[in-house]
């Protein structure tokens, strides 16, 4: 069964955690335009739960919750999280404001919930990062190891659902992100079907 991804806004989280050093925050406005944002997202996001599906499949991962939240937020300096799932709508960066459209948003909705298939079965993962990542990439940093069978996967998505063209600009959008930028360039290199054959043949040996 797949999981329902639960969109929400909390002024709560949003305030204590995530609200950046901002003269223009206003609590109603905020959540009136989050919440607005959340009703164009609820539909698009319906186009595409059969990613949901793909993921599992090509990992061999089985979805463990029938529902994860993603906490939708106005404005974030930290950026996206995956436990909990909290991706922002615009990031500040060095007094710099980036804000999402409905497509980057998913995209980074995917990547996140990558991560969520893995926490949800942390035993196989682990046992995978033990065996072959850890031992392979050693001399790169943990985040770049993370994303190697990360970006895989993701690559897989594109390619099935929506194109060449939004692969290129998420792989563009990491290059910023040097750590990120290493694990795309060792998918392109060794293959993302070679990646993906490999973990989910040590998930199944060490289920």
């Amino acid at each position: 069964m797949l999981p329902e991804i639960e969109f929400r806004y909390s002024f709560i989280y949003q305030e204590e955690i995530h609200l950046p050093k901002t003269k223009d925050y206003n609590r109603t406005k905020w959540e009136k335009e989050a919440n607005k944002f959340i009703q164009k997202l609820k539909k698009e996001w319906q186009k595409h739960t059969k990613i949901l599906g793909y993921m599992s499949s090509l990992t061999g991962l089985k979805w463990k919750e029938n529902k994860i939240k993603c906490y939708v937020v106005m404005l974030s300096e930290s950026g996206p999280i995956s436990d909990p799932l909290t991706i922002p709508i615009k990031l500040k960066h060095k007094n710099k404001i980036f804000p999402l459209d409905i497509n980057g948003y998913i995209d980074i909705l995917t990547h996140e919930l990558i991560h969520q298939l893995f926490l949800q079965n942390e035993k196989q993962i682990n046992k995978y990062f033990d065996n072959i990542i850890n031992k392979k990439y050693k001399k790169q940093p943990w985040n770049t190891r993370i994303h190697i069978p990360i970006h895989a996967i993701h690559k897989k998505i594109f390619d099935k659902f929506f194109g060449k063209k939004r692969l290129q600009k998420e792989i563009k959008n990491c290059s910023y992100y040097p750590e990120y930028k290493k694990a795309w360039g060792i998918v392109i290199k060794e293959g993302e079907d070679n990646i993906i054959k490999e973990m989910k043949e040590t998930i199944k040996t060490n289920h």
